[in-house]
């Protein structure tokens, strides 16, 4: 279905990549607005930007951008999305004409979500990141885009990292607090630490212990009440963080934890993922995600 989509994506390596004979391209900066990476983007003429969302297996087109700007786009099918608080039936865009990464692309399949303001146009997902091997340089705002065959993550890995077979996204094996290993989903979208299983918290009484505070939770369908906490350490790759910002959902709030995926992909059973990994753990580092094999190296940015 997305293969129309990947078409006008691979016009992004042919742009990006033809200049290089090393088969890299140059460093896009980007601005990180409430712990999202906001790559600049253009449609139809207006400027916005673009929000890179390793969790998410669907592109996306802000549903508010296109109403402020009264842009009408052909109409696909309709699908289900599944959020981290709820599935609801959503359109699909095409014949989306945008300017990426310097290169003019027609977009298709694009679902209609509510992204924020409507300064935000796209959301990308898989359908971008599977097609290169990223590297994000969280520390200095900016990224870049390597060939495939260019880099052998397989054997530069530094953390426990495959693809999940029943959503298809990204998971991370982190070491929680000296207690408890997990699998989590690498969430770029995600802009707090750790979301986690509300039972994962419970078992080892860390609401209580850390002061869990409650708060609102905002999913790409619905809002949901949280408990907020800190917990004191957590293992990533070779490095350990202090004091990361943690949530669950609130005691009976039904929450999905695999996060945001098309419904169609959860037939098949993958690993007990128990929550999602986001922006105040990767800030810190400097991350090269091979997405499609399923390999990822933690690293620190070089000394200027």
């Amino acid at each position: 279905m997305r293969s129309s989509l990947l078409k006008s994506l691979t016009l992004i390596a042919v742009s990006l990549l033809s200049f290089h004979s090393y088969g890299v391209s140059n460093w896009v900066n980007f601005e990180v607005i409430n712990g999202h990476i906001n790559l600049p983007v253009t449609i139809n003429g207006v400027e916005g930007k673009a929000i890179l969302d390793s969790g998410s297996q669907v592109n996306a087109i802000n549903i508010s951008f296109i109403n402020k700007n009264k842009l009408e786009f052909s109409k696909g099918s309709k699908v289900d999305i599944k959020g981290v608080y709820g599935t609801e039936t959503r359109q699909l865009y095409n014949n989306v004409k945008a300017n990426l990464f310097g290169a003019d692309l027609e977009l298709d399949e694009l679902v209609g979500l509510r992204l924020g303001h409507h300064e935000v146009q796209l959301l990308l997902g898989a359908g971008l990141l599977e097609k290169f091997i990223f590297q994000i340089d969280y520390p200095n705002n900016r990224l870049r885009l390597f060939e495939r065959d260019s880099v052998d993550l397989a054997k530069l890995k530094n953390i426990e990292m495959q693809i999940d077979r029943g959503t298809g996204q990204p998971i991370v094996k982190v070491n929680l607090n000296g207690e408890k290993n997990a699998w989590l989903i690498l969430d770029t979208g995600n802009n707090s630490g750790l979301f986690l299983k509300r039972t994962l918290a419970t078992d080892s009484d860390w609401l209580n212990l850390y002061g869990a505070q409650s708060g609102t939770g905002y999913g790409v369908n619905n809002i949901a009440n949280i408990d907020n906490f800190r917990l004191p350490e957590v293992k990533f790759g070779p490095f350990t963080i202090e004091n990361v910002q943690s949530s669950v959902p609130a005691d009976g709030q039904t929450e999905f934890i695999s996060g945001q995926d098309r419904s169609d992909l959860s037939r098949i059973k993958g690993k007990n993922i128990k929550g999602l990994v986001g922006f105040d753990i990767l800030k810190h580092f400097v991350l090269t995600i091979d997405y499609k094999a399923g390999h990822m190296h933690v690293g620190l940015p070089e000394e200027s």
